[in-house]
């Protein structure tokens, strides 16, 4: 259990169909929270809650580039086998990033990088790739 000091709040800014929940400080006093909850309502449309809201962001903030060493020769990963209770989690983790376009198909890979499913505290699965060499 999060000592006092850590321990969080949620509220929701919509609806309990859409929900948009927020997280604060629990240790807050009564009117600060309801002065932020007011705010944070009348200004819920200026935050991103999907990645469909980040509409219009320039690609020179979100594209990175991985610059290789060509003097170094190529290595090769034997392939491994996920565990098929991810499998349906990771498709839809990588259809929603092919989708918002942060990732795109390539016809030759000349590197990859293993996908790392980690269990978050909710239970949900959240996939991870390392995109350090």
């Amino acid at each position: 259990m999060l000592p006092k000091s850590q321990q969080l709040m949620k509220f929701n800014l919509r609806t309990n169909v859409e929900p948009q929940l927020v997280k604060m400080n629990a240790q807050l006093e009564t009117n600060k929270v309801l002065e932020a909850e007011q705010l944070l309502k009348k200004l819920k449309d200026v935050f991103a809650w999907t990645y469909k809201d980040m509409k219009g962001m320039p690609p020179e903030l979100t594209h990175h580039k991985i610059e290789f060493n060509i003097a170094i020769p190529l290595a090769h990963q034997a392939r491994y086998i996920l565990n098929p209770n991810y499998v349906k989690t990771i498709k839809q983790d990588i259809n929603k990033l092919l989708t918002f376009r942060f990732i795109q198909f390539v016809k030759e890979a000349k590197w990859l990088s293993h996908i790392m499913v980690i269990i978050k505290k909710n239970g949900k699965l959240k996939i991870c790739i390392n995109f350090k060499n």
